[in-house]
This record gives C-alpha cells, structure tokens and sequence, in this order.
C-alpha cells in the first residue's frame, strides 16, 4: 500500500512539478489549496486541474478569511508590480508578499498529515528564481520542520513528519524540465498574480516574467496564455 502524502497545491508551474515529483516517489497524493481571498482566485481552477491529471486521492480546499492575511497587494487593491527586474524583484520583500501566508499553509498541511496519517508534506517553494520571500527559503523549511516534529503527536510519538521543498535550490529553467520529464502539462497550470476577468495572465508581474524566463532558458515552448498586446 504506498505512503501518503500532503502536497500544497497552488496551481502554479511549482507545485504543479511538487505534486509530480511526489507521485514518481509512489506517494498517494492529497492536495491541499486555499481560498484566501486572493486577486488570482482563478489559480484554484488550475489546481482542481492539476490535481486532477495527477489523481490525487483527495483534494482539500481550505477558505480562510481574507482579513486574516490582509496587507498583500495580493489580497488588497494594491497595485501588483509590473515590469522589474530581476535584481529589483530581490531587492526588497515586494508588496505581493503575504504575510506569513507559507507558515499559514504549512500548519494547515501539518494537521492534514496527522489526519491521515502521513509522514510528508511537499511544498514547492523555491529560493532561487523567486520574488524575495523570507518563507521560501531553505532555513525557513528546515525551521518549521523542526517545529512540527516537536508540536504534534505525531512527532511525540516518533513518527517523523519529514517536511520536502524538492524544488528549493533550483531555477525556473531546471524546474520546467523536471517538470516536462515526469509529464507535468503546464497548460494546465497558473501563475499570474494579476490575471484579466477572463484568466489571460497580465505577462508583467514578477510571476509572469519569472515564468516566462523559465521557458525561455529551458528551450520549452510556454503554453501560457497572456494578455494579448504583451509578447513573450
């Protein structure tokens, strides 16, 4: 019988390439979204998608209060930056940044895990081609790891929960073709924080561009559909 496992579902290129790493390590995968309000609800649709073509066991939706992680352009009518650089993008924690948003989801997917008894949870945070989050860091995923072995039963008890970032030290290109050789079909998948009423990405925002870049170095075509007055 395999071993189960939590994955954090997005619906975004990341943890799309997360959920298929698992399932090629022979993991029955339950996924775990959240509604929180967010400007680019639309990525639940994808990752209903994604788990799907997967064949997740289960998928979860969690809504959370959007109050509770307020203060994001994400989540506010903020402006979404549009159009930096790279070395801008890391310069400063960005205002699409959520507060504590990974530590929200991370305690969520901890408790899923003892629910079901699960030793894994997977999340696709990622340090190298990223917008400057603190929780997307390895430290950050070593830190809580810890913590849960420490704040749960399960941990008590000598049943370790092992916490996987499988795509933390690698860039969008290396993810892509990780992706593409365990058969991750990326049309499937979003990443626009800023997307239009119809779910075309904007093309500019720090996950777009990062998004874009990633196909570009990898040599696979993007599947993604953007804004249309925006090129490639």
């Amino acid at each position: 019988m395999p071993k189960n496992a939590v994955v954090l579902l997005s619906g975004g290129l990341d943890s799309a390439t997360c959920m298929a790493i698992a399932k090629s390590e022979g993991l029955e995968i339950y996924a775990l979204s959240f509604d929180y309000g967010q400007r680019h609800r639309v990525e639940l649709r994808a990752a209903r998608r994604v788990a799907r073509a997967f064949g997740a066991r289960e998928h979860r939706v969690v809504r959370i209060d959007k109050a509770a992680l307020a203060g994001s352009s994400l989540t506010s009518r903020k402006a979404v930056p549009k159009n930096r650089s790279p070395s801008r993008m890391i310069s400063r924690i960005p205002s699409t940044y959520v507060p504590a948003r990974n530590t929200i989801f991370l305690a969520y997917a901890l408790a899923y895990a003892e629910q079901i008894r699960s030793a894994d949870v997977f999340i696709g945070v990622n340090a190298l081609d990223y917008s400057g989050y603190p929780d997307c860091r390895p430290e950050f995923i070593a830190a809580f790891e810890r913590m849960a072995n420490l704040a749960t039963k399960a941990g008590v008890a000598g049943r370790r929960i092992s916490i996987h970032a499988p795509l933390v030290k690698l860039t969008k290109a290396q993810i892509i073709r990780k992706g593409i050789a365990l058969g991750v079909d990326y049309s499937l998948t979003h990443s626009c924080y800023d997307p239009l009423p119809s779910g075309a990405a904007c093309g500019a925002c720090d996950s777009c561009l990062l998004r874009k870049k990633g196909f570009r170095e990898a040599g696979v075509e993007d599947p993604t559909k953007y804004r249309p007055t925006n090129k490639r």
